[in-house]
């Protein structure tokens, strides 16, 4: 496993102005991701998670300091390739699952690698895979408002590591689940991190979130603290 930092934040701040008020959402935050961690990064609604992990995913850009996925310094780099490299390395799974409620499970996770060009029995094979691995090739068929939310969550996993990324970005992925079905949720994620051999960070105000860590940070007014 490669021990080099998938991702690395040094200095990081960002910066709103709100109504002409200077607001300060993240503040000089240092942090490595290596393959094969479950960073969980803890803390309050308002604490800067969620704008942290726009940054280290390269959604917003930094007010001042550094992002580098895979040794690419993402401030250099223009938004077209900013495209670019979240399609090849960075998967992502959000609160609301965010699937296509016209499309099947299976539909739904074979669709990046559709639009990634992947050949299709390459495409039926990874699909699948990731599908057995969450749990759902019996579901396959099914659309999402035919799965709980917890089944919907787990196609989410499937098919945010469908094109093998290196890295997932997981913003409060418990979010609209019950307590037993989030605990299940992340669960997998760990079992994720240990068979793909990635890097996901969670940002979440679930405590219970940290049993499952390898890492675990908590936020505070911008910054991550002890």
């Amino acid at each position: 496993m490669n021990a080099s930092p998938l991702v690395t934040a040094r200095k990081l701040s960002r910066v709103f102005n709100l109504g002409g008020e200077r607001v300060q959402a993240v503040r000089d935050v240092n942090l490595d991701v290596l393959a094969g961690q479950l960073v969980i990064i803890t803390g309050r609604s308002g604490s800067g998670k969620t704008t942290l992990l726009n940054l280290l995913a390269g959604l917003d850009r930094p007010t001042s300091g550094s992002v580098c996925i895979q040794a690419q310094d993402t401030c250099n780099l223009t938004d077209q390739q900013l495209v670019q490299l979240r399609r090849k390395e960075i998967g992502f799974v959000f609160q609301s699952f965010g699937l296509m409620p016209l499309l099947s499970a299976y539909e739904n996770v074979e669709l990046p690698l559709r639009i990634a060009g992947w050949k299709r029995k390459e495409r039926e094979r990874r699909t699948e895979e990731c599908l057995d691995l969450v749990g759902l090739g019996r579901r396959a068929n099914h659309r999402p408002y035919e799965l709980s939310g917890g089944e919907r969550q787990r196609v989410a996993l499937a098919r945010a590591i469908a094109h093998r990324p290196c890295l997932i970005f997981a913003d409060e992925p418990t979010g609209e689940l019950d307590t037993t079905t989030g605990a299940a949720i992340l669960a997998l994620l760990r079992q994720i991190v240990e068979e793909e051999e990635v890097g996901i960070v969670v940002v979440t105000h679930d405590i219970s979130a940290t049993k499952v860590a390898t890492v675990t940070h908590r936020m505070s007014d911008g910054a991550l603290v002890e």
